[in-house]
């Protein structure tokens, strides 16, 4: 019987400290095992293993722990399968990585050499072999109607994507000289993936570390998704996710991956390069972390292949009958690797001879070996056999996720490799010789230039290179002529695959309209003491919206396990909630009109208490008109304190990513939110948005306001094809809702229209009163106050987006400065608001001052904001409104004081007020305490 290594380790790991008290018994159940494995395979040897833990499980036995393999390939050297195509294939495909290399390399130095720009070499130096791999053999385009792989290229790795789409004419060697210069002549490469830079060529930004793992999980999510409810033919499509074993260290990277085993997604994987350092040092030097993520992602339910050790190793694990070899692997720590990795580039191979091979019976193992053999064994991850086996048994797997671990060495075959400044080397330098810096000082060589052409002399041996030393020393782009050999590999092996990767579908084709009659019932407003929040007027609106004959179907509602909160449970009824497994139970509300059901093609995403998770769902359906060609409209609905503050660097990526769809802040404003106090009070999401260019944020306050937007918006992104995407905030204060008036649809879209004026009999002075969002019922209380008390005449103004009004007036601003010969353009606010410094402007909102205060400068500086500066506290609406100086009093007071500044009013009158209203002058400012 012939007993691989890899089962002894493993026979062994599961025997540790047990005495076997019948080894015939043993030995006939390991044959077993053996024949089983030898005659029908490992799936149903798996099989019986499995049946086997369940029988022990239900007699109360525990089971031994499978969360850890032996320190060895996955996949054993009987199991694979011969590398596609020939000799002459290889040969080719060896040649191409070697180009890309040096073009990748070579593009970094460049732009480091004259700019000081910055880019990175270590990580695709390490990874070179897993992508190319991937493109001659696994990673499919797009064509006709297959939409082909999602794939997630690790953001440091950007260089050697710009290096292969240059050798595949995509890319010019002007662009490749203007690496991250992007507003050069020509035009230039960003730095790392950025859609929003480069709309044809990336799909999805990943160099925010975690993001990109966390992306492609719901990715795979989604495109299930679509499948299940008919929009899109999916079946075909794999996402991939590149992954540094550094970058795990970012609880976005795995924490997530749970979602992903319970969805059985079988169609993605993640390929961990684990070269073993960070950014500045190992990743885990004392420990293994190709083990720590076996034991993490076989926890959580995935499927683990790990790609260790190269071909070389094969014939020595082979001879290690005993194990000793496979024991030793398991318990060298990773520092002590990559001391190896280190010592074998600076020419100390022998340390790996007496560190690793450090007993008797390992020196046997290996005495017919020179030292620069063992120092030049590969790791699995630069071996394209192993890879492709590796890569092979991930794709092939069915019923849940795989993860593919290979290991490698950072700064592969640069003259920083293995050291702990890889990351950071920005060209290619190796020391000299003494011998060599005399030849050096004898050509007139500075040091530091020899030592560069030894590095770059170096590199080109070792992989084989046409260029010549001028060529080296300029850096010089290599690209084969067209009918080359290996030029003609290149496109034939992406051609069988559907087309090249990466790139971004640019091809929109617009959904219609949506139909008007969907918005009707919320433009009525509601009957006279019948009210509701604007929360419930969009779920009623979305009611409407989702049986939409032109666009219900393209409706996705994503809720964080708020629904009851927001009010959704009718529509998990009428809708479903999307579940692979359908409802295996019966909801306790069964029969009810808010019954929580759930459906394989339910509608709506239910993601439990995860908002970064469903951002994520956002994300990847607000990118499926590229991804998918499908026009599905997200609506995200959330906490709105739990907005950007939590999951910021995700709306980010969203803009990037050219997302389209609605995110709604709900239980929005700083005081509306009854007795939640500080963790829970939103008063600076939308200064938050301001930042993010692509973002429109709105304040409505009537539910007519929102409906415009939304309407608005869904004709924009998906019928207009707009790179935008929307955020309204929405409250859950109940009051009457007005029925949309005539001629405000353009003022609420640009963001201000008068909704009221009121000019009392005898007034003599004029202010005008800027509300928003529930904060605009309190302005129209003031307005009353100042009529009937102070006989002060008033507009109040509907301010629905601040931010539409400054970006508006920033345009204006900027037009009237680079033309200085033109009419000067007049921004939207001063239109409606007008210049005459004699009549000041009050804004209050349930938001930080600087809300409104962005379009002061615009009104000759006549605006005074109100807002809720501060933290917030647990107390009801009204208390907290005259805590934060924000209700009808303040604004009265406020109004009556511009007033008093402008002369056109006695100080007496506004000390009076402040009296008369019952505000405290004394107390302790809201943001002070």
């Amino acid at each position: 019987m012939i007993v691989r290594t890899e089962d002894v380790v493993r026979r062994s790991a599961l025997s540790a400290e047990v005495v076997d008290v019948d080894p015939q018994e043993t030995a006939e159940w390991l044959e077993s095992l053996e024949a089983v494995l030898r005659i029908e395979g490992p799936e149903r040897a798996r099989f019986l293993l499995d049946a086997l833990l369940g029988r022990a499980r239900a007699a109360g036995i525990d089971g031994p722990s499978s969360i850890h393999t032996a320190y060895v390939n996955t996949v054993p050297k009987d199991q694979e399968l011969p590398y596609p195509g020939n000799a002459a294939g290889r040969a080719l495909e060896r040649k191409i990585k070697s180009l890309v290399r040096w073009n990748a390399m070579a593009m970094v130095a460049r732009a480091n050499k004259t700019t000081n720009v910055g880019g990175h070499i270590a990580t695709f130096a390490s990874a070179a072999t897993l992508y190319e791999v991937g493109f001659n053999h696994f990673f499919r385009g797009r064509t006709g109607h297959d939409h082909g792989d999602v794939i997630y290229f690790q953001g440091h790795a950007s260089p050697g994507m710009y290096a292969r789409a240059f050798l595949e004419g995509r890319l010019t060697e002007t662009q490749l000289k203007n690496f991250r210069q992007e507003l050069q002549p020509g035009g230039g490469l960003s730095s790392y993936p950025h859609p929003w830079l480069m709309p044809n060529f990336w799909q999805f930004p990943t160099v925010s570390m975690g993001l990109g793992p966390l992306m492609a999980i719901y990715q795979a999510r989604f495109a299930r998704y679509v499948e299940a409810r008919g929009l899109a033919d999916t079946a075909g499509s794999h996402v991939w996710a590149f992954i540094g074993d550094g970058e795990c260290d970012e609880p976005e990277t795995l924490g997530c991956i749970g979602v992903a085993a319970r969805e059985k997604l079988d169609n993605l994987i993640f390929v961990i390069n684990c070269n073993l350092q960070r950014l500045d040092g190992p990743v885990r030097g004392n420990g293994k972390i190709i083990q720590e993520l076996e034991g993490t992602f076989r926890g959580a339910g995935w499927n683990v292949v790990k790609c260790i050790w190269g071909s070389d190793w094969d014939e020595l694990l082979a001879r290690d009958t005993s194990g000793a070899l496979a024991r030793r692997m398991m318990e060298v720590p990773d520092g002590e690797y990559q001391e190896y990795a280190y010592a074998a580039k600076k020419g100390k191979p022998e340390l790996i001879r007496d560190k690793f091979f450090n007993t008797p019976e390992l020196k046997a193992l290996v005495a017919d070996k020179t030292d620069d053999y063992l120092a030049g064994l590969k790791r699995g991850g630069h071996d394209p056999v192993k890879v492709f086996n590796a890569y092979r048994a991930a794709l092939n797997h069915r019923g849940a996720p795989s993860v593919v671990l290979l290991k490698t060495v950072k700064g592969y075959g640069t003259s920083a490799e293995a050291s702990n400044t890889a990351h950071q080397e920005k060209k290619v330098e190796f020391s000299l010789t003494a011998q060599e810096r005399a030849l050096a000082e004898a050509e007139a060589l500075e040091l530091k230039q020899a030592q560069e052409l030894k590095g770059l002399r170096t590199f080109r041996d070792r992989f084989e290179l046409p260029l010549s030393d001028p060529d080296l020393k300029k850096y010089k782009f290599y690209r084969p002529a067209d009918d080359a050999p290996e030029m003609k590999y290149l496109h034939e092996r992406r051609r069988a695959l559907g087309g090249y990767q990466p790139a971004r579908n640019t091809e929109f084709v617009p959904c219609q309209p949506p139909n008007p009659e969907s918005f009707a019932r919320t433009l009525q407003g509601t009957p006279a003491g019948k009210g509701q929040s604007t929360t419930l007027a969009w779920v009623t609106l979305m009611q409407h919206l989702m049986r939409d004959p032109n666009v219900g179907r393209l409706v996705v509602p994503i809720v964080p396990d708020e629904g009851q909160t927001f009010g959704l449970p009718p529509l998990y009824n009428q809708f479903g909630i999307y579940s692979l497994d359908g409802q295996r139970y019966v909801p306790v509300d069964k029969g009810t009109l808010t019954e929580y059901k759930e459906k394989p093609d339910g509608q709506i995403f239910q993601e439990g208490i995860n908002e970064a998770g469903s951002m994520a769902t956002f994300i990847a359906a607000g990118t499926a008109y590229s991804t998918f060609r499908v026009n599905t409209i997200p609506f995200y609905v959330y906490y709105s304190m739990f907005g950007f503050q939590r999951v910021g660097d995700l709306i980010w990526a969203a803009a990037d990513s050219r997302c389209r769809g609605f995110l709604m802040g709900a239980t929005a404003g700083r005081t509306t939110l009854n007795g939640e106090g500080l963790q829970h009070e939103d008063g600076h999401s939308h200064l938050a948005m301001l930042a993010v260019p692509t973002c429109r944020a709105y304040d409505p306050a009537w539910g007519y306001e929102m409906a415009t937007v939304i309407e608005e918006g869904i004709n924009r992104m998906f019928v207009r094809g707009e790179d935008l995407f929307y955020y309204l905030t929405i409250y859950n204060e109940s009051y009457d809702m007005p029925a949309m008036p005539e001629g405000v649809r353009d003022g609420i879209l640009k963001g201000l229209y008068p909704f009221k004026t009121v000019t009392p009999e005898g007034a003599t002075h004029t202010v005008q009163l800027l509300g928003s969002g529930v904060i605009l019922r309190e302005v129209l209380r003031a307005q009353e106050i100042l009529g009937s008390r102070y006989r002060v005449a008033s507009t109040v103004y509907s301010a629905t987006s601040y931010e539409e009004l400054r970006r508006d007036a920033i345009e204006c601003e900027r037009l009237s400065r680079l033309h200085p010969d033109q009419p000067r353009k007049v921004p939207y606010v001063e239109q409606m608001l007008g210049t005459d410094t004699y009549v000041p402007v009050i804004a209050s909102s349930d938001y930080m001052r600087a809300v409104p205060e962005q379009v002061a400068s615009y009104l000759n500086n006549r605006l005074l904001a109100l807002g809720t500066d501060g933290f917030g506290r647990s107390e009801t609406r009204a208390n907290l409104r005259r805590f934060f100086e924000i209700d009808a009093e303040h604004v009265t007071v406020a109004a009556l004081h511009a007033l008093a500044e402008r002369g056109q009013l006695e100080r007496a009158v506004v000390r009076q007020a402040i009296r008369d209203l019952g505000i405290d002058p004394e107390r302790s400012a809201p943001w002070t305490v």
